[in-house]
């Protein structure tokens, strides 16, 4: 039974929805309750998935599921991430008296289909996993139900969503009957350079790689990306906006490096569109929003552009860097909603203009919302820079210079967004705003999180290293 440790991890998280849905039923103080029920949840699926040999490989029976050094060192990554992101939540959802069981469910859900994205090594357990993600995503961003625009955005993700993973499925069965297997391994081994039924696998693989840019949120699949953003309460945001991303790299590592190996030529053309595109529309939307939160949402656009770019590099170096790109990533949007969760306070403040003068109102936070923008523009020392420069230099290396090049005009261009938010908080008046205030713990951990960036800026070469290691 020693393959169980493979799902260990799911196990615990499995175990921990049931028991926080019976307590959130049964428990009169069922919201305190529940919190910490799941914050317990994450602290034993951390301890059952760091212990043992982390160079180990333990796969299950069949050969669809593994628990790897990748594997561990992103649900690590994720648990952590989750508990922050539940941390965040609690003061905005008490603030407007949505605090209840079912989130923390809804985000125990969706943790459990990020796990099974990260260990999956075929197209059925990933799809499961991508399921579980997605159904628990499209509850939580119509959480608020009297909100309009929250059921409004909640439809056009589902609906989207839908055609995204029938597209999967439909370029699966094509592989399938290639290559007559789904796990990605038998597809490798099968799918090789003029090996009958090349055209088909060609035709099966855009489909695929339709879904993958869908959870992405790469042009030209973006459309449900700003919607969902502006309309989902802005805890929720920051969870689609986050942890899905880890998972979205997990996919596409796992189909397009594992799986359409053989085939590198012909989907490295397909993502460098997709990633030009994301990077001009990103970056070009971006700079006519109002509203903060779509103004981030067209900035995950670009960055998703950037991470791209580090798989259009090949394997090595430019997997490498795209992997160490989607933590920055997230660890910068972590903080970035969070510094929006503390400035909206009891209000809906999302609108660029609610961070006039925030320097005035919250010295500190405007610091550290300040450090989250120069490192979204790449600006040294901080570790959005070293993301952008190992992606760049792998580009460089691996003879595509020109896309190289592409990255660093849309990354200035880029930075006009950043900078106009940084002039709103230390330029302008901002006269007859509220006080910013929040619980001891937001603040805190916060406080932790830019300055993470900071940290990761004078010393990247540890998380690189990192990122070398456990992709082997």
């Amino acid at each position: 039974m020693a393959f169980l440790g493979a799902c260990l991890p799911e196990m615990v998280v499995g175990a921990g929805i049931c028991i926080a849905l019976l307590a959130g039923l049964f428990a009169s103080d069922n919201r305190n309750l529940v919190y910490v029920l799941a914050m317990a949840c994450l602290v034993v699926a951390a301890w059952v998935t760091g212990a043992g040999d982390q160079s180990a490989v333990i796969g299950m029976p069949g050969g669809a599921f593994v628990q790897d050094p990748l594997s561990r060192f992103l649900k690590l990554f994720v648990l952590a991430l989750t508990a922050v992101i539940f941390v965040y939540a609690r003061a905005y959802l008490r603030a407007r008296r949505l605090e209840t069981p079912e989130f923390y469910a809804l985000g125990l859900f969706a943790l459990l289909g990020i796990f099974v994205m990260i260990s999956s090594t075929g197209f059925l357990t990933m799809y499961l996993g991508l399921e579980t993600l997605s159904l628990a995503l499209y509850a939580m961003v119509a959480f608020e139900r009297g909100s309009a625009p929250g059921a409004e955005a909640a439809m056009k993700y589902f609906v989207l969503g839908a055609i995204a993973s029938g597209c999967i499925l439909y370029g699966v069965s094509i592989l399938y009957g290639v290559t007559g297997s789904i796990l990605f391994s038998d597809i490798a081994a099968t799918l090789q350079s003029g090996a009958p039924g090349q055209v088909a696998a060609l035709a099966g693989l855009s489909f695929v790689l339709v879904g993958i840019a869908f959870k992405f949120g790469a042009v030209p699949f973006h459309m449900w990306l700003p919607d969902v953003y502006e309309g989902a309460p802005t805890c929720v945001t920051l969870f689609v906006a986050t942890a899905p991303k880890v998972a979205a790299f997990a996919l596409a590592l796992r189909v397009l490096v594992d799986a359409l190996g053989p085939v590198e030529a012909d989907w490295r053309l397909i993502l460098t569109v997709f990633a030009v595109l994301s990077l001009a529309l990103g970056n070009l939307a971006a700079i006519v929003q109002s509203n903060i939160k779509r103004m981030l949402a067209y900035s995950t656009i670009a960055h998703v552009g950037f991470i791209l770019l580090g798989f259009i590099a090949g394997q090595g170096q430019g997997v490498q860097s795209a992997l160490y790109y989607t933590v920055i990533y997230v660890l910068m949007a972590a903080a970035a909603f969070g510094v929006v969760l503390l400035v909206a306070g009891s209000s809906d403040a999302d609108q660029l203009d609610d961070f006039r003068g925030l320097n005035r109102r919250a010295p500190w936070f405007a610091l550290m919302m300040l450090v989250v923008m120069v490192s979204m523009i790449g600006v040294p020392p901080f570790a959005g820079f070293y993301a952008k420069w190992w992606v760049l230099s792998a580009l460089v290396d691996s003879g595509q210079t020109w896309l190289a090049v592409v990255g660093v005009v849309f990354s200035v261009i880029g930075a006009f967004y950043y900078l106009r938010v940084i002039w709103l908080m230390y330029f302008d008046e901002g006269t007859g705003l509220p006080p910013v205030a929040g619980a001891l713990d937001l603040r805190v951990l916060l406080s932790a999180n830019a300055l993470l960036l900071l940290g990761l800026g004078l010393f990247p070469a540890g998380l690189l290293d990192l990122c070398a290691r456990v992709l082997g």
